[in-house]
This record gives C-alpha cells, structure tokens and sequence, in this order.
C-alpha cells in the first residue's frame, strides 16, 4: 500500500477503512486515519473504544482483518518485519530489568539488535545525554526513580532510531513536576525526527504536546484536528450553572442566540456559548430572573480538551482506569522481534 501525502506532509501511518470484530462484537467498525511524518499524534478514546484493537494491529501484535493500514510505508500484514524494525515502544509497565545498569540496559538492547560497536557507544551516549542520565550511567535500574525509568525506557527505545515510537501511556504514576520535564523529552524526541504516537489519560498531556489529535469512541473515530481546533468546535467560552429549576432554566437558555450547545450535568448544566462569555453571562442571569429562577453556583472558562472528550464521548477519562493496550502482549513483541 502507498503511502498517502496530505498536501506537503507525507503520512507516516495510514489507516483505510479498518475493521476488526471479536466474534459478533466491532471493536473497529471501519476508521480511517493519518499521522503525518514528524509529528505529535495523540490517539484518545475512553476503556473499550477500540484503541488497544488499532494500536496491536499498527505494532503487528495483532492480525489486520479487514481495510488498510501501514507504519512507515509498510502493510502491516505484508511487510510486518519490516514494520517491527521501523518502529519502538515504551510499554506502560517498567519492562526493565532491576540489576542491570542503565549502561548496561541500553548496551544490551543494541547487541539484541546487531548494532556495531562503535554506534552502540556513540548512540547510548547520545541518548544518555537527551533523557539527561548521564550521571546514572552506572546505577542499577532498582535504584532509579520512577520518572527515571521511565525515561531509560524511552532511550531504551529510541536506540534503534525508529522512525515511530510509540508511547503508551509515558506518564502515568508520575508527579506532577516528573510529567512536565517528561513532556520535554517527549519534545526532544520528536525534534530528533522521529514521528510520535501517544496515548495518555492525560487531557493536558494530549493538548500540550499533540499537532494533532483523534478521538475514537464504540469503534469510530469521532473526531480529529489540532487540540485547538477541537476546542473550538464547543464555542468560545463554556458557563457551568446550577439554578433553583434547572430544567425551566435549560428551556429558557437554549434558545437564545449566543448558545452553541447545552449539556445537563449530576446537579446543574454547561452552556457553551459563541461570543465573550463575560458578555453573555449577564443576559443569562438577567434571563433566569426575569422568569423567577435564581442561580446558585456560576463558574465560567475557557473550553479545555476534558471538556472535548466529555463532550464526544460522553465520559470523563480521568474516572477511568488506565487501560493497558499493549502491555499484556509485551512478551509476544519480543519473541517476534
């Protein structure tokens, strides 16, 4: 299968038309999607919406049934070696082994991989010096922190310069702080040129670092575009408000010019509105009195990518467990390599 070129972007991974069923069950019913070379690709999707199903099918841990799909200009059914070789995965369980250095542990990995000598040396140290564990070259993987781990981990696989990495989950289980620098290796990978598939439980995470997004939900993938782009498909300014009679209040409000869209929320409801919502709020308050309805809690934003998933899918990521799309096949991925 070609590789498909939107515009002066080469499309790295090509997705047409996938499909794929568990017995009477669509876990995939028929998505069609791009990452383009170089880039920050953020696929999201709440447990269950078949986002482990189309990322085994992209690492080969799991036969494509129906549509297409390539990774770096390689079917996934007919040339799944040579799709292996081109890409690496950062699993969301360590997958390290406790007494061996970090030296040790990337020097390992590029003998598993026939690297030359002189190239293992020349790319650990280059690596090393990216994740910024230059000084922990000698220390014993028990020892390290959990941020530290995690990004041996991605230097463990970024030592065969793939031209895909995949990141299931690279922050999970990390503070804060940890996250944020995390975000920055992220970055420095990619400017390295290689192309980045994520998946994270962290909204944030997707807005910040993504140049693109898509959210996949029952089998479809709802909707793709820039983090602003998304948010700017639920208006420009999102008014949460619980009233004396909510549902007289949401009659009352949804038809006014300025309201894009209305959710009801456990104890009150979301307008999203089109224009300045310091200027619509107001009205709305006015409106409300005017029909005898008092409001009692008012809080006004901006919309953020929670929001978005809410809004498409119905459910908040962050009520969820973590899913694990690839780490259950872990194994398999390294008796096929």
């Amino acid at each position: 299968m070609s590789e498909q070129v939107h515009g002066n972007d080469q499309a790295i991974i090509s997705v047409e038309n996938l499909e794929h069923s568990y017995g009477e069950f669509k876990a995939v019913d028929g998505i069609s999607f791009t990452v383009k070379k170089g880039e920050i690709f953020s696929f999201l999707g709440p447990n269950g919406a078949g986002k482990s199903t189309v990322i085994n099918i992209l690492i080969t841990l799991l036969a494509k049934q129906k549509g297409n799909a390539s990774v770096a200009g390689y079917d996934v059914t007919n040339d799944a070696q040579k799709v292996r070789e081109s890409i690496g995965i950062v699993f969301q369980d360590i997958t390290l082994d406790r007494d061996m250095t970090v030296w040790e542990i990337l020097e390992f990995h590029g003998r598993l991989y026939n690297m030359p000598r002189e190239e293992r040396k020349k790319r650990i140290d280059e690596l090393l010096t990216l994740v910024q564990l230059d000084a922990k070259k000698d220390e014993r993987t028990k020892n390290l922190s959990g941020g530290m781990k995690r990004r041996l981990e991605i230097a463990r696989g970024l030592m065969t310069r793939p031209k895909v990495l995949f990141l299931d989950e690279p922050t999970i289980g990390l503070d804060p702080q940890t996250r944020m620098r995390m975000w920055e290796y992220i970055k420095g990978v990619n400017n390295e040129g290689t192309t980045i598939f994520l998946t994270t439980h962290y909204m944030d995470e997707a807005d910040q670092l993504s140049d693109r997004i898509s959210i996949i939900d029952q089998g479809k993938i709802i909707i793709s575009g820039t983090s602003w782009q998304l948010k700017n498909t639920l208006g420009r300014d999102i008014i949460y408000l619980e009233t004396s009679n909510n549902d007289a209040a949401v009659r009352l409000l949804q038809d006014l010019p300025s309201v894009h869209n209305v959710k009801t929320k456990t104890k009150g409801f979301v307008l999203m509105v089109t224009e300045d919502g310091t200027k619509v709020l107001p009205v709305i308050i006015d409106t409300l009195r005017n029909a005898g309805i008092d409001s009692t809690t008012i809080n006004l934003k901006k919309p953020s990518m929670d929001d978005v998933f809410v809004f498409y899918t119905g459910k908040d990521l962050r009520d969820e467990p973590a899913g694990k799309p690839v780490v259950i096949l872990k194994k398999t991925w390294r008796a096929m390599r």
